[in-house]
């Protein structure tokens, strides 16, 4: 119960308590799409999924002004390649956040004269680009854990003693290729944060992906991804220690 009135105490946890039930819905609604005798429930997992998506929007209306403010305190990061990856993110995501309010705003008739699809296909434009930027700053971040721990001569015995007690992997495997795999996931083992994070964003990748006919699942793949990138936000937000930094 305290995990439940924290997360529902903040903002972003209740969006993604929101975002959560109506990707919930839209796999539900999915892997029942051919149950003729659960239509009457499929109609209302279609309602219950559009009410948390406007929802979503409403709880929304000023990450436009956080995500500037987030830039504005990337652009000061001093490693060139994170300020560069989280500031081109932040900057998107304002994008992303101003599209969405305006369909917020068509949704409810604030306004009327302007082309929903296109502005629908923007905000997807932009949700990707950020995603992009981020899981580069994912990888950039990998790469530096990696290169650190291939330094240590205590890592490294371990490989070597991994490479002795393995001999099938010498006659079956590149051992450089095993080595290399034995560091990142020695890597992402050790830093739950990055991995987390990682795992989110290539969750939300799929969503854009599909929106914009990069790359075309289905209903029901989105519904899972968004379901699973949700549920792992809510741990961020339960244990802050799994919330990557910067």
């Amino acid at each position: 119960m305290d995990a439940f009135i924290k997360v529902t105490n903040q903002s972003q946890g209740r969006d993604r308590l929101f975002r959560a039930t109506q990707y919930a819905c839209a796999l539900s609604k999915y892997l029942l799409r051919n149950n003729s005798e659960r239509r009457t429930l499929v109609a209302k997992l279609r309602s219950l999924e559009s009410n948390m998506s406007t929802g979503r929007k409403l709880l929304r209306l000023g990450n436009a002004v956080s995500s500037i403010e987030a830039a504005k305190q990337t652009m000061k990061l001093s490693d060139p390649v994170l300020c560069l990856c989280l500031t081109v993110a932040n900057i998107n995501r304002t994008l992303y956040f101003i599209c969405d309010n305006v369909l917020w705003a068509r949704s409810v008739g604030l306004i009327r004269d302007i082309d929903q699809d296109r502005w629908s296909l923007n905000s997807s434009r932009y949700y990707f680009l950020s995603l992009v930027m981020n899981l580069t700053r994912d990888a950039y971040v990998i790469a530096q854990l990696m290169v650190n721990r291939a330094r240590d001569e205590r890592f490294q015995h371990r490989v070597r003693q991994h490479l002795n007690d393995s001999p099938e992997v010498v006659e079956c495997v590149v051992p450089q290729m095993d080595a290399f795999l034995f560091l990142l996931l020695d890597c992402l083992k050790s830093h739950p944060a990055v991995t987390l994070d990682m795992l989110k964003n290539v969750c939300d990748l799929f969503i854009p992906l599909d929106r914009l006919g990069i790359y075309h699942t289905n209903a029901g793949v989105v519904g899972f991804c968004g379901l699973v990138s949700s549920l792992l936000g809510i741990v961020t937000l339960l244990q802050p220690k799994f919330k990557i930094k910067p």
